[in-house]
């Protein structure tokens, strides 16, 4: 496996096929000259007003939210707030927020169709979700109830909005509070009308509005009908989307408020009632609707979605990165001057070999501790902060291109393969396998564990031979030009800022309808 600069990429394979879904995760301003000119002018003149009088808004937001939750406890928070708090404060806060969104530039929200009642339809269900202006949404549904992270209650003044929303709040540290959100979903939505709706962004992330991601199936839980929400922004340029890689909050804030107008469609799809078998399956409820929004919407229903802070899609039986951290790795020691083939690995084969940061500093001889703690963030840790140095050993081999794909993917099930308790021979059980898969291709582990279970299936034992391996990841029509795509790192000369970037052609989609081509750099 040799290296060479990003033109000497060849597509994988040559056969035309149905063109690729969009990359979801990515955009892209492209402004001309004269565009330029014009929002660096309306940036200095039209932009700080805005934002400086949305803020003065923002803050004024806050004593009609206090005033609705204030001398009341947490027992009467866990039902609907009626009475004079009910009419003053949402009035008051609807009221602003529209204000808000006004001096903003959204001089414009068009609504079409009809917003179902509670009764008809309990949880509505936007899509897609582009924006850290979405929640404009809620001011044609009538300030229904959100999810959101139990942390933005200490947001100053979004805290306060939340408590006077009755949110439902999840947090990410809690194990068990998945569990009690699900149950006060399912609470409020069979409650027969008695409280407001629910409102859900399904995608749980924001994209390009170019696909819809996968829906996640909390807000289809409780198996009730829900109304499908569809967000639009019909403006010449596209300066509101937000996505995992793209312009930043401030850019994103800064280029909207120096638009003269923004607009925003709203349309409220027909009520989706579902099945008894949607109603037991809330997966197979979720991609259902998805599927309704996206043809409403004109663009694809993707497997795209976020798994921890990794954007991933599925090909086949298996989850992979869209851009593998493998690449960000090979910049990081790049950046340090380290070449990959000149580290001495050291590694046992099947053996593990537990090191610490310090260890792992003095092995690749790096000696800036921000570019020792970047590195090892990107190794699986244990319980006490310690990597498997045959992760190391592996991500090495694969970054150096010293090595084949037969080489490299020998070389992985070494290290990674297991004595068999019934014979001579060795093999790759699940963690090793799911280990590989993670390292290489970006796989969640349990995604991983999945496949390799579906593998053993076709032999006697629970683990896969060599043979077995190396037809899977070399010889496979699918999965085989996942390992040749994401195993050939570019080259990127010392001293430049670039990294790898997928294309849609290069991404995993293109690879899985035949239409894969080699991944193209991007500048930072």
């Amino acid at each position: 496996m040799s290296q060479g600069s990003p033109g000497d990429w060849t597509p994988l394979d040559p056969t035309p096929g149905p063109p690729a879904p969009p990359n979801p995760f990515v955009h892209e301003l492209h402004l001309s000259r004269l565009q330029r000119v014009k929002f660096c002018l309306l940036g200095v003149l039209l932009a700080p007003i805005r934002v400086l009088l949305a803020f003065v808004v923002l803050f004024l937001l806050w004593p009609f939210a206090w005033l609705q939750v204030a001398g009341l406890t947490e027992e009467q928070l866990q039902e609907p707030i009626t009475g004079w708090r009910k009419t003053v404060c949402h009035n008051g806060v609807l009221g602003l927020s529209r204000l808000l969104f006004f001096l903003l530039g959204f001089l414009r929200i068009r609504v079409r169709g009809q917003r179902a009642s509670r009764l008809q339809a309990p949880v509505l269900v936007a899509a897609p979700h582009s924006t850290f202006f979405d929640p404009i949404v809620l001011l044609p549904c009538d300030l229904p109830k959100v999810v959101s992270r139990a942390e933005n209650l200490s947001v100053p003044v979004i805290g306060a909005l939340l408590r006077f929303n009755q949110a439902i709040l999840v947090s990410r540290h809690d194990p068990a509070s998945r569990r009690r959100v699900v149950e006060e979903v399912r609470r409020r939505a069979t409650s027969g009308g008695k409280w407001p709706q629910v409102l859900f962004f399904p995608e749980g992330t924001c994209s390009n509005k170019k696909a819809l991601l996968k829906f996640k199936p909390g807000a289809f839980i409780a198996g009730v009908p829900v109304q499908p929400v569809l967000i639009r922004y019909p403006n010449s340029l596209d300066t509101t989307s937000w996505a995992w890689r793209g312009p930043g909050v401030l850019k994103v804030l800064w280029l909207t408020a120096s638009q003269p107008c923004s607009i925003v469609d709203v349309e409220f799809l027909p009520v989706y009632h579902p099945s008894p078998e949607e109603s037991r399956d809330p997966t197979l409820y979720a991609n259902n609707v998805q599927r309704v929004m996206a043809r409403a919407l004109g663009i694809p229903a993707t497997e795209c979605e976020f798994v921890g802070s990794l954007p991933v899609i599925v090909v086949g039986r298996l989850k992979v990165a869209l851009e593998p951290q493998l690449w960000e790795l090979g910049k990081v020691l790049r950046k340090a001057g380290l070449s990959p083939g000149c580290v001495d690995a050291g590694a046992e084969p099947g053996r593990s070999r537990m090191i610490s940061q310090e260890e792992f500093a003095r092995q690749l001889q790096l000696s800036d501790p921000q570019t020792v703690a970047g590195a090892f963030s990107y190794f699986q840790q244990d319980a006490k902060g310690l990597v498997d140095f045959r992760d190391v050993a592996l991500a090495l081999a694969a970054l150096d291109g010293g090595r084949s794909l037969e080489e490299l993917t020998r070389l992985a099930f070494e290290l990674f393969a297991e004595e068999h308790t019934e014979g001579p021979s060795r093999l790759l059980y699940k963690d090793g396998f799911s280990t590989i898969l993670h390292l290489l291709l970006g796989s969640p582990l349990p995604a991983a564990t999945t496949l390799h279970a579906e593998l053993c299936q076709a032999g006697p034992s629970q683990g896969l031979s060599l043979c077995q391996f190396q037809n899977f990841s070399l010889h496979d029509p699918l999965y085989g030009k996942l390992f040749s795509t994401y195993l050939r790192p570019p080259y990127t000369p010392r001293g430049t800022s670039q990294i790898p970037h997928v294309s849609p052609r290069g991404s995993p989609t293109a690879l899985a309808n035949g239409t894969g081509q080699a991944p193209k750099q991007k500048g930072d």
